[in-house]
């Protein structure tokens, strides 16, 4: 059984492996859960908090640390920065015990082989200790993007950009939201099992249960160690997926016997919720641009009881004539930056760049330009995406309008009565973390016109 010893050793493991070889966050800590799968809950916890925390942190653990060493922590080499951000992580947000924190990156420091700079490691973090109760910040008066983007840990760049788009108090909010514990946030699988029946099972499983903020089938939940344990979720009574997303599929207006194409549907949660409201007719196409995004949909195809979708590897670039004009509704949820889930995932932050960001959208629009052609005379196209990013959301909405047939229609009608005044004169939704009680979203409609003049 794994020791809380051997945990930070993990921790140290997965935090360098991202450092050194730019892995993404949530892939290194998944592979590292699944070896110690056996391990106590309690450690299992502790060894996510601690990666997970140090990842969103580590714009602040950084400037906090170099306010008390003299070698500025980008210098050092990566298990000792990685050992100083434990550290720092442990004294400042967990309840670990200083003394322990410091002598157990101490420890681990001689056991990688570097005995010698021990006492630097020991040196910097027992100041810390010390002087925790007056932690250096950018003045906020003097330079506010400084400040948010330390007190945040989001690149300066990239505060300033929200900033440009939101406005300073806005952007605080929606930071402040990204260092914020996420619900586990489900969709009942209505073919299989009503809201309150999954909610019965699930506290009799043990688990929390939370209503969902807008939808009726929808649920947070908590206190869980693992999802494959949970009989429900074995079952295919439920999907993990963000009210964002769910609000999506609820303003297509699915109808029985529909024919649907998500044109970049993995991991699925779009296309299960559509075929689960087609009720066993009509038909799903769910493709994607890989075998491994493909696997992902696969999988659970049979757990959802999905009999009505069809998994395709494509590119979405590509134009498939054997579909043109042929489709009642397409979902466009497009590669993005993800900026509106930066709380979930933690190094988004740190990974997309400003000259990304213009990429996206130049591939958003070369998408677009073939996707829409699916959508059959009368039929609807659903755009949407996981940022908050005004050029991949708003502007690409004004590209569709001025390149393409297709004529936006507001979703106002469709929304819970609590979003319906949020469309405003444009009818799409910009979903705002920390403002609204999801993921940071953006969804809008169109139609394809009965008849049209286009070439």
């Amino acid at each position: 059984m794994a020791k809380r010893a051997d945990m930070r050793a993990a921790a140290l493991d997965t935090l360098v492996d991202i450092e050194r070889n730019k892995k993404l966050s949530h892939i290194a800590i998944g592979e590292t859960l699944m070896r110690y799968q056996f391990a106590q809950k309690t450690d299992r916890a502790f060894y996510t908090r601690l990666c997970e925390g140090v990842t969103e942190q580590k714009i602040y653990l950084d400037y906090i640390l170099d306010h008390f060493s003299k070698t500025p922590v980008k210098k050092c080499k990566p298990v000792i920065r990685c050992l100083l951000r434990m550290g720092a992580y442990q004294i400042l947000f967990m309840e670990t015990r200083d003394a322990a924190a410091c002598s157990e990156a101490v420890n681990l420091a001689k056991k990688r082989g570097f005995g010698r700079l021990s006492g630097f490691v020991n040196g910097v973090l027992r100041s810390l200790v010390r002087g925790k109760d007056q932690l250096p910040l950018p003045d906020k008066e003097k330079d506010y993007p400084q400040y948010l983007s330390v007190r945040y840990s989001v690149p300066l760049w990239l505060t300033r950009r929200i900033i440009s788009w939101y406005g300073e108090e806005t952007t605080e909010k929606i930071l402040a939201s990204f260092l914020e514990a996420r619900p586990l946030t489900i969709r009942t699988n209505l073919s299989q099992i009503c809201p309150e029946v999954l909610k019965k099972d699930l506290e009799a499983e043990g688990v929390k249960v939370m209503e969902g903020n807008y939808l009726s089938y929808a649920f947070s939940l908590s206190g869980i160690n693992s999802l494959n344990r949970l009989s429900s979720f074995r079952n295919g009574a439920f999907a993990v997926q963000d009210e964002s997303s769910q609000l999506v599929v609820e303003v297509a207006d699915i109808r029985e016997n529909d024919r649907i194409l998500d044109v970049c549907a993995a991991p699925g949660g779009k296309t299960f919720h559509a075929a689960d409201l087609l009720r066993g007719t009509g038909e799903v196409i769910a493709r994607d641009l890989t075998e491994y995004k493909t696997e992902l949909i696969e999988e659970n195809k049979e757990r959802m009881h999905a009999e009505n979708v069809r998994i395709e590897q494509w590119d979405a670039r590509k134009e498939d004539p054997a579909l043109l004009g042929k489709m009642d509704k397409v979902f466009a949820d497009l590669p993005c930056s993800g900026l509106g889930i930066m709380g979930r995932k933690n190094d988004i932050k740190y990974q997309i760049s400003e000259e990304q960001l213009h990429d996206l959208v130049l591939l958003q629009r070369e998408i677009l330009s073939v996707v829409w052609r699916y959508v059959k005379p009368g039929g609807e196209f659903l755009f949407s995406t996981c940022t908050i990013n005004r050029e991949e959301n708003e502007e690409n909405v004004r590209w569709i309008a001025e390149n393409t047939p297709l004529i936006p229609i507001s979703i106002e009608e469709k929304l819970p009565d609590v979003l319906k005044k949020r469309t405003g004169e444009k009818g799409y939704l910009q979903l705002i973390p920390g403002v609204d009680h999801c993921d940071g979203f953006f969804i809008s409609k169109f139609r394809r016109p009965e008849e049209e003049k286009w070439k």
